[in-house]
This record gives C-alpha cells, structure tokens and sequence, in this order.
C-alpha cells in the first residue's frame, strides 16, 4: 500500500520506534527490501536519490515501486526521494507519483534553506505528498572536537524550531554527528544525543538520521574476504541507532550497508567460478543478503510487527 512518508513516521513517532529508509538502484534491491519488509510485518520507506533517478528512469522506478506495492498490499511503504538538490527535482519527484521527497538545501545559510524548503512544503502539500529537510552539515565527530567547532557544523536546536515552525515541513534531519558513506569516523564513534533530544523536544516531529549505515562485522567480514577493502572504515554501532531512537529518531537511513553487502556477493561469485556469466547467479546471493541485513536492520529499529 502506497501511502505518504508523514504516515508512516507519524505513528513511529507516537510510538518511540525508528523505521528504515532504503535505498535502491535496481529490482534486486528494491524486491529484498519488501520482501523483508514482509517477513518481519515492517512498514518501509524506499528511497531513489537523484543519482538512482538518472540511472533507472523515473518512471520506472515509480513504476517497479508500484507493481511490489500491489503484490504485497499490505505493507505501508513509501516512496521518497533522498536528498533532492532542487525545486525542480523534488517537483519532478512529486508530478512521477512519489509521496515523500526531501530538499536538501542544508548547504546554504539558514535563510536561504527555510526558503527553498518553504517552496517545496507547498507544492509538495499540494499534491499531499509530505518533505523531509536537513539541518546542519553532516560530519563525523570526534571526543576532541571543541564546543565551538560542533557548534559551527551541528543542528542549531533553536534554528531547528523556528525552521520547522516557519517552514511547515513534515519531517526533519538534524546533524548530530554523523556523515555519508563508510567512512564515517577516524577515531571512536560519537554523536551528540543530548543535542538530538533537544531538537525533538522543541520540534515534536520526526527526526531523520542520515548517513546510519552500521557496516556490521559480518558484512564488512564478506566483502573483506571477497577481495574488497575498506580502509579500515567505521559505520554507526546498532548501540547508537537504537540510542537515537530513543531520542526522537524515526527515520534511518540505510544505503552503504547495502551496497557493501550486495558486492561482497557478487565478488565470491565471480572468485568461485570464473566461467560464469549468469546474471541470475550473481544476483540472486546479493539480493538475499540484503534481505538478510534489512530484517535484522527492522528489529534494531523497533519496526517489525508495526504493521
């Protein structure tokens, strides 16, 4: 069932739990995520960024996104667009039939990104769709970083009331800490939970945590035996997701792990048996162990048997 991102994440945020957003660039990993989403009775976001976008063709990726709804009806999912860089883009998203898209104008100065998202939230709203926008940079953070240097990269809790207040938007993405991709942290782990909790307390919205992908041991273990390597990169620990929950969380992001995670497959495939060429063959293992990493994803958040 094709419903807005604000419905499933306001329940999540009536009822304390996270829910994840998945990101996808093909059928396989589109097919794992719903049918783990089936499995563990989760609600699920689905995400398509503007580089997935150009890759897929919006149409099909609505399209691929409509078919799995319909065989599975009973699973509330969303279709989001992650990080749109534009008005244009995020309207694109909106007229193709997604029903959630973020802005992300978190770059430019405070004003400036209260006022593209103010744009957005109502044309977005317009079409019921709802929007999700960023506040702060995105940036691993160290024990010693200085007050003043978090405070010049993190959410401002103050700016994020008044942004939500003034912008009208459904959800927000605070910087707490953390940053895209694998290579998240050069020291130990840390995020500023104390800032979160100040940011939900004065937003009373759901939050959004980008760049949460955990790279568990057994993933990073695949894909390091498979000829891959990491450089020794550092995700977000399941301790941390499940602390951010607990603090207002109710978004979670989830994009490298899957990657990591679908090429650690693929490579054993092709290191086992360098005659083969079906497609099917290599496939096929990725897309399970995605699946395999999305459910225990949906029991770390909270979500499953939230349907």
């Amino acid at each position: 069932m094709l419903v807005t991102g604000n419905e499933i994440l306001k329940k999540a945020h009536k009822e304390y739990y996270g829910v994840g957003a998945f990101n996808f660039v093909n059928y396989e990993m589109l097919s794992a995520i719903f049918e783990a989403a089936n499995e563990a009775n989760s609600p699920i976001i689905v995400q398509a960024s503007e580089g997935a976008i150009k890759y897929l063709g919006i149409d099909m990726a609505v399209g691929m996104v409509k078919i799995l709804s319909k065989k599975y009806p009973h699973i509330p999912v969303a279709l989001h667009l992650d990080h749109g860089t534009t008005f244009e883009s995020c309207k694109a998203a909106v007229d193709a039939g997604f029903t959630s898209v973020m802005i992300d104008a978190s770059h430019h100065p405070f004003e400036e990104n209260l006022s593209e998202t103010s744009k957005v939230v109502k044309m977005a709203h317009a079409k019921g769709v709802s929007v999700e926008a960023e506040l702060g940079r995105l940036m691993g953070i160290e024990d010693n970083i200085s007050v003043s240097e978090k405070d010049a990269v993190l959410v401002n809790p103050k700016e994020a009331e008044q942004f939500v207040k003034e912008s009208g938007v459904d959800f927000l993405a605070p910087a707490i800490g953390t940053s895209h991709g694998a290579f998240k942290f050069k020291g130990e782990p840390k995020l500023d939970f104390e800032r979160l909790q100040e940011v939900k307390r004065l937003t009373n919205i759901p939050l959004v945590l980008h760049g949460a992908s955990a790279i568990p041991d057994y993933v990073k273990d695949s894909f390091l035996s498979s000829g891959g390597d990491l450089k020794g990169s550092k995700g977000v620990p399941f301790s941390f997701l499940q602390e951010s929950i607990k603090g207002g969380i109710n978004k979670v992001n989830t994009d490298t792990d899957l990657r990591i995670a679908f090429i650690a497959e693929v490579r054993k495939v092709a290191n086992d048996d360098n005659t083969q060429f079906d497609l099917r063959k290599f496939f096929t293992p990725g897309k399970e162990a995605i699946k395999k990493l999305i459910i225990e994803r949906m029991n770390i958040l909270g979500s499953s048997n939230k349907i």
